[in-house]
């Protein structure tokens, strides 16, 4: 398992990019999803571009910001095998809140109700069932 980042949602990108590169982070890379309406802004520490944090942030606004609760997204981490960890987890009684239909993404939730984002290293493995026609349970 591997490290990959931690998501905070924003209100007002451009001035939380202008905050965090008052810490000292710079952008590594971003993301502008059209049909997903969002943009994802990743800074880490100089020469650290393997410890970012992601903005995330809806272009049609986010009414639950600036509350403390909705600012933290998930952790996430990046694993061998999606369906094998899934599979293990679900063994240990966790639920998965967001199967991985596509091979490549999957959500948990911590017993402390922190969500855990799950990536498939490197390409998306081949839709497989049950993960395939599974449904999402409860929200992630």
């Amino acid at each position: 398992m591997k490290y990959l980042h931690t998501m905070v949602r924003v209100k007002d990108l451009d001035a939380t990019i202008a905050f965090f590169k008052l810490l000292g982070l710079e952008e590594t890379r971003r993301h502008d999803s059209e049909k997903g309406r969002f943009t994802l802004v990743f800074l880490a520490p100089p020469g650290q571009p393997e410890c970012p944090v992601e903005l995330t942030y809806n272009w049609d606004g986010d009414d639950g910001l600036p509350s403390d609760s909705r600012h933290f997204g998930h952790l996430a981490y990046e694993v061998a095998d999606i369906y094998a960890k899934c599979a293990e987890l679900q063994a240990a009684g966790v639920t998965i809140n967001r199967p991985p239909r596509d091979g490549n993404m999957a959500f948990v939730r911590s017993p402390d109700n922190v969500s855990i984002e799950l990536l498939q290293a490197g390409d998306a493995l081949p839709p497989q069932e049950p993960w395939a026609s599974m449904g999402n349970t409860g929200h992630w």
